[in-house]
């Protein structure tokens, strides 16, 4: 499979959905961008660290990593996205001790903010860009929507998907435990924990 090198273009907040990010990449050699929705936190410490000026008072996650790293020589060579499924991207960290090279599992936005701070190149297969990419102008039926717009429909979809429709309490207990797993696989962390309370009082 072919891979392709992207860049932090930047980051985009929605201006209707409090507290949703996204992380949008772009291929170094071709119009494609993909964009990845991120927290609130990973979105600060991606900023940061595109912004080489700022530099935060007391080290962030990402920082103290860095620092753990280098202190013990063990550098980050590349980050590769290499899966994408029901909307939720996986990661690689490629890092290298002693030439030595492992290869470590990792959140997208943790992975892409060790990458910043390492200065090393991101990649993503060809594959992923073609299922989750979009160009500059995107058609939607018969009206085009600008780069920035689309953006924003994007993260509105994203975080109406992960809202939580039903309630819980007419939940069955596998339903349940299906959509807590689920939740905690999409990364979110608050709506994961109205399910495990209702589980906790299922259990009483």
């Amino acid at each position: 499979m072919k891979l392709i090198q992207v860049t932090v273009k930047g980051i985009s907040y929605s201006e209707t959905q409090t507290g949703a990010y996204a992380l949008i990449l772009s291929e170094t050699e071709g119009d494609r961008k993909l964009p990845v929705i991120i927290g609130g936190f990973e979105a600060q410490s991606i900023a940061i660290a595109l912004e080489k000026e700022v530099k935060p008072s007391r080290p962030l996650t990402h920082d103290l990593f860095k620092s753990f790293g280098e202190r013990f020589e063990i550098f980050v060579k590349q980050v590769i996205i290499h899966k994408l499924v029901d909307g939720i991207f996986y990661a690689s960290i490629i890092c290298e001790r002693d030439k030595i090279e492992e290869i470590i599992d990792s959140r997208t936005s943790d992975a892409i903010a060790l990458a910043l701070r390492y200065n090393a190149p991101i990649f993503t297969y060809d594959s992923i860009l073609k299922k989750a990419g979009f160009t500059a102008a995107v058609s939607s039926g018969e009206k085009k929507l600008s780069e920035d717009n689309w953006i924003q429909n994007f993260v509105s979809e994203q975080k109406n998907i992960k809202d939580l429709n039903e309630d819980l309490s007419k939940l069955s207990l596998k339903k349940l435990k299906d959509l807590l797993s689920n939740l905690v696989l999409q990364e979110n962390y608050e709506k994961a924990a109205r399910v495990r309370d209702e589980l906790s009082k299922r259990k009483k």
